[in-house]
C-alpha cells in the first residue's frame, strides 16, 4: 500500500494519472498478451448452440470496436490480437486484460426461434478466455509427452463439411486435468499442433495459478454452464436488460451489448 500511495504522489498531470491507473487494472502477468476465446454450449439444445454463436459475434464486434484483429482458430474458438502486432503470444494493447473476467456462464431469456409454439426457453453457455502464451513460456512450461493424447481430424468450415483431404486440425488433451485445446486454422498439421500446444499450456497455467493450493482432484472440478453458475444474464422477453451478476452493471440496451457494446461491463469488471 505504501509503495501505491508513494507512485500516487508522483502523478501530477492526466496522463500520468491514465497511465499510473492503468498499472492497476492490467497489473497481470499475461494482461498485455493477445486473448484465445472460446464459448461452450450447455443445458438448452439448439438454443444454447445459438446462443454460444450469438455470444462469439458480440465479441467479435467488440473487439472490432477495438480495432483489435480476430481471426477464428477453431470452431467456436476465436483469437482476438492488437493490429499491427505479433499474431500470436505479443504484446496487445492489454487485449487479456480486458477480456479475462469474460470467462464464466451466459445466461439467455429469450422466446425461442427453435420452439414451435413459441415459448420462452433459457440457454446457457460457457465462456472461456486464455492468454496467447509468448513461444518461450510455453517452452519453459514442458508438458510430458506422457500426459498427452494427440487427435488429428479434417479441418472443417461453414456448416461442418470438411474443407480439407487431410488430417491438418488438431485436438490435444491433457490426461491428468482432461483439459483439451484443439487447433485448425492453420494450413500444416506441424503449425495447428504448436498452436493447440500454447492454448493447452495456457490452460494449465491458468488452471495452476487460481487452485495451486488444492489437489489435482479439485483441480478437475469444472463450471457447468447452468443455472446458478452464471455471471451474466441477457433477457430479451418479456422484458429487456443485461445483468453482470458480480458487479451488479445493468442496461436495458440488451441488443446494443450483443452488438458488442461491453464496455460498461468489462470496465466495471477491471475494478472488482
Amino acid at each position: 500500500m505504501r509503495d501505491i500511495i508513494t507512485r500516487f504522489e508522483k502523478v501530477d498531470s492526466l496522463p500520468k494519472l491514465q497511465e499510473f491507473e492503468s498499472s492497476l487494472l492490467f497489473s497481470g502477468k499475461y494482461d498485455s498478451l493477445s486473448a484465445v476465446i472460446s464459448v461452450y454450449p450447455g443445458v438448452g439444445g439448439d438454443d444454447a448452440v445459438d446462443w454460444a454463436r450469438m455470444l462469439l459475434a458480440m465479441y467479435v464486434k467488440y473487439a472490432g470496436g477495438r480495432g483489435w484483429k480476430v481471426s477464428e482458430i477453431d470452431d467456436g474458438t476465436i483469437e482476438i490480437s492488437a493490429k499491427g502486432g505479433p499474431a500470436s503470444g505479443g504484446k496487445a494493447d492489454h487485449v487479456y486484460g480486458f477480456l479475462k473476467k469474460e470467462t464464466g456462464v451466459h445466461r439467455l431469456v429469450r422466446i425461442s426461434p427453435y420452439d414451435s409454439k413459441g415459448l420462452r426457453h433459457t440457454s446457457f453457455a460457457l465462456v472461456e478466455t486464455l492468454p496467447i502464451l509468448p513461444p518461450l513460456e510455453v517452452e519453459k512450461f514442458k508438458i510430458p509427452e506422457s500426459d498427452l493424447k494427440w487427435e488429428f481430424y479434417r479441418s472443417s468450415g461453414p456448416g461442418g463439411q470438411n474443407v480439407n483431404k487431410v488430417e491438418t486440425a488438431v485436438r490435444v488433451i491433457h490426461i491428468p486435468t482432461g483439459l483439451v485445446a484443439a487447433a485448425q486454422v492453420e494450413r500444416s498439421q506441424a503449425q495447428n499442433r504448436v498452436r493447440a500446444l500454447a492454448l493447452l499450456t495456457a490452460k494449465l497455467v491458468r488452471l495452476m495459478e487460481e487452485r495451486e493450493a488444492r489437489e489435482l482432484s479439485e483441480l478437475r472440478t469444472k463450471v457447468k454452464p447452468e443455472w446458478g453458475n452464471q455471471i451474466r444474464s441477457y433477457v430479451l422477453h418479456p422484458y429487456k436488460m443485461v445483468k453482470d451478476h458480480r458487479t451488479g452493471i445493468e442496461t436495458a440496451d440488451a441488443e446494443g451489448v450483443l452488438e458488442g457494446d461491453l464496455e460498461a461491463f468489462i470496465e466495471a469488471e477491471l475494478r472488482l
